[in-house]
């Protein structure tokens, strides 16, 4: 079952949803998710140094995707058909039975700007900030500027706590995350060498 906005708060006074810094409910939390905002850190891709990339392979982040840090004031322009990460100014922690999706913001939507491809869902026990898979589908440049609301999240309880939450879960590979991290693709089990 979906959170509404009364649930949330009640989640984030019980410490089930912990948001840090402290979200200001009168703007961020809409009837049932609440906004979060985007970091001044991205990471671009250097696509011009790479004929492709190996998913067996561990990846040197800096030699992969350049850091670019916006200064306060900053914009970051979002290219047509470009990809970049990038994070949430918000850390987020769940409780071990509360899970959360990451949604796209209609407003950015109605411009061509997606906030994840395909990493919505965060497990119970989640710590960290989010990672955003940004990408611009519009045929337009679009201007983003850091602590803008960017994406929302929505929380679902469960059935009961899980028993192995994601931050003690043994293959967990993002668990408190700080800024945009770049793929660890190559640690999962199945493409280990042995």
């Amino acid at each position: 079952m979906v959170l509404s906005n009364v649930d949330i708060r009640k989640y984030i006074e019980e410490e089930k949803i912990k948001i840090t810094p402290e979200p200001d409910l009168d703007t961020q939390l809409g009837s049932c998710s609440i906004d979060f905002r985007l970091s001044n850190v991205f990471r671009v891709f250097e696509h011009s140094k790479h004929a492709f990339i190996d998913l067996k392979s561990k990846v040197d982040v800096d030699d992969l995707m350049r850091k670019v840090d916006v200064p306060e004031g900053g914009a970051f322009t979002m290219q047509p058909g470009e990809f970049v990460l990038a994070a949430t100014q918000e850390k987020l922690e769940l409780a071990d039975d509360v899970m959360a999706r990451l949604e796209g913001r209609s407003s950015l939507g109605r411009l061509g700007i997606i906030v994840h491809s395909t990493a919505g869902l965060f497990d119970p026990g989640w710590v960290g900030n989010a990672t955003l898979e940004l990408g611009n589908l519009g045929r337009m440049p679009v201007k983003l500027y850091p602590g803008m609301r960017i994406c929302a999240f929505t929380f679902e309880q469960l059935s009961s706590p899980s028993s192995v939450p994601y931050h003690r879960k043994p293959a967990n590979k993002y668990a408190g995350q700080g800024g945009p991290e770049i793929s660890r693709f190559a640690e999962d089990v199945e493409l280990k060498e042995n």
